[in-house]
């Protein structure tokens, strides 16, 4: 990768700082998603060498939804309105899985420090947005397997699945930014701590109270007041929310789905530009 020229644009391209040369704001679009793209690749790729990743994963919401759905389910202790529990639980349950595999994404940035990989990428002309986002984009990608994982798990207890093309559609999407906006999170994470030790020790903290301080296992309306201020504040809530919606027969928002989604673009995108800041500190 050849290193970035002197008065080169943030995007890579050096003719928009050349004098007489207009600058285009489509193709520097262009440019920059092309080169998200690439980074998301690469990430993805990743996975080729370790497939059985994919399978290991599929242990955590399957054990959720066989035993503790499956447990309280007969309890019938959690109110959940016309949805029987594991209707209500399995949009959560993938939230979940979700928020699980985004939430330690970061510790491959401190791998690739390690290796040497995050100088090259530094010293390349890519977007140091793009660089977040692609690597974003990938975890998004991989959570999108937990969904597979999740939807033949809930066909085989019975949930009853909403089938409609674009509700699926906003499954994904829905899915592809809680992901982002808690990958994302997590590279900040590593940016700050910069070991794999301590960076553990704080992912562990954070997915706990993140899972239990939302509505992905019981509704918030069972919570003490100032639990429920937490979680209104957190951008899982929102992801459970809109997939609910969106997953299951009889599952509705409570917030309204574009509220929903607009929470988790407004947040991904703020901690894509934090993130963008404090990433040349990882290789520091």
């Amino acid at each position: 990768m050849k290193p970035q020229e002197p008065g080169a644009s943030p995007g890579g391209s050096a003719s928009a700082a050349l004098p007489g040369v207009r600058w285009n704001p489509l193709a520097a679009v262009a440019a920059f998603a092309g080169k998200t793209g690439v980074i998301a690749e690469l990430e993805v790729r990743k996975l080729r060498h370790d497939p059985t990743e994919l399978v290991t994963r599929a242990m955590q919401p399957a054990l959720w939804l066989l035993v503790f759905g499956q447990v309280f389910s007969r309890v019938r202790a959690i109110p959940t309105g016309n949805l029987r529990y594991l209707d209500f639980m399995a949009p959560g349950i993938l939230a979940q899985s979700v928020l699980f595999i985004a939430i330690f994404y970061g510790i491959a940035i401190i791998w690739e420090r390690d290796l040497g990989i995050v100088q090259k990428f530094l010293v390349s002309p890519t977007p140091r947005a793009a660089l977040v986002l692609g690597k974003a984009l990938s975890a998004g990608i991989r959570a999108l397997s937990q969904a597979v994982i999740v939807y033949a798990l809930a066909l085989l207890l019975g949930v009853k699945m909403r089938w409609n093309p674009l509700d699926l559609l906003g499954v994904v999407c829905v899915v592809l930014l809680g992901a982002a906006f808690f990958s994302t999170l997590s590279l900040i994470i590593a940016c700050i701590v910069k070991t794999r030790e301590r960076f553990m020790g704080i992912g562990q903290i954070l997915t706990m109270p993140l899972f239990f301080a939302s509505n992905a296992i019981y509704p918030i309306a069972m919570m003490p007041n100032w639990l429920q201020v937490i979680s209104n504040a957190n951008p899982l809530t929102y992801e459970v929310d809109a997939l609910r919606a969106l997953m299951v027969v009889g599952g509705t928002s409570t917030y309204g789905i574009g509220l929903d989604m607009a929470v988790l673009v407004l947040a991904m995108s703020a901690l894509v530009i934090v993130a963008a800041r404090l990433y040349p500190n990882v290789a520091r």
